[in-house]
């Protein structure tokens, strides 16, 4: 997954895959899911963001681990 911002247009765009989209669903006023001819989505992208989000929480991450599933693992 990526995220990308263009503050100049105030639009985020998360990038969920590798493929080209065949396809857009809007699900709200400047909400879009990219999608494949098979309905996987590939994409979000969301305009206005800073008026729909905090910018800086997504430009920002925390990666959560199970502890269980790492000591099966070890």
């Amino acid at each position: 997954m990526r995220v990308y911002y263009d503050s100049r247009v105030d639009a985020v765009y998360i990038q969920l895959g590798n493929q080209d989209p065949d396809g857009v669903i809007e699900i709200s006023e400047g909400v879009n899911l990219d999608t494949t001819s098979e309905n996987q989505i590939i994409g979000i992208e969301i305009l206005n963001a800073s008026k729909k989000m905090d910018i800086n929480t997504i430009l920002s991450y925390q990666i959560e681990l199970d502890r269980e599933l790492i000591s099966k693992i070890a």
